[in-house]
């Protein structure tokens, strides 16, 4: 298989690769070192890779790179930062949400597609859309409060 030249833009930054047309999205954002999208089961169970393509949330183990060429990809990391984060970072913080962290950029990217599509969606509609995010620590009540959070501030 040869390489082929795609263009990736992911948060904001674009990057042109040569890859091969077997090559997952996932693999190529960590070698293109965005260690945010978190490489956990390689088959779409986890949602611990997800990131925002065009503004879906999808899990980028499940997507070849050369599906991407030329989309606007944002991970995690392309939402907030430790020093100004977004505020569903903040807010599944504050309410205790995040405990070991592996699963929280994949629930971040995907609140995030939730809260854009529907900013004012019940619990059962966050449960649903969380529901591809795998969570080992927290049993996502933690996790449904932050989100809740963020729309009551919304309303308020």
């Amino acid at each position: 298989m040869q390489p082929k030249l795609i263009t990736l833009t992911i948060n904001g930054r674009t990057h042109q690769v040569a890859l091969k047309p077997n090559v997952t999205l996932l693999h190529a954002l960590r070698d293109l070192g965005y260690t945010d999208v978190k490489n956990g089961c390689e088959k779409g169970d986890c949602g611990a890779c997800a990131v925002l393509l065009n503004g879906r949330a999808v899990n980028s183990c499940l997507v070849l790179a050369w599906q991407a060429d030329g989309a606007e990809i944002t991970t995690a990391a392309g939402l907030g930062t430790v020093d100004h984060p977004h505020p569903i970072q903040e807010a599944l913080a504050d309410s205790g949400g995040v405990q070991c962290g592996f699963c929280i950029p994949g629930i971040v990217v995907s609140a995030k597609a939730l809260l854009d599509r529907n900013p004012n969606p019940t619990e059962e509609e966050i449960r649903e859309a969380i529901s591809g995010n795998l969570c080992r620590c927290t049993g996502y009540a933690l996790i449904v409060e932050g989100i809740r959070r963020i729309i009551e501030s919304k309303n308020q």
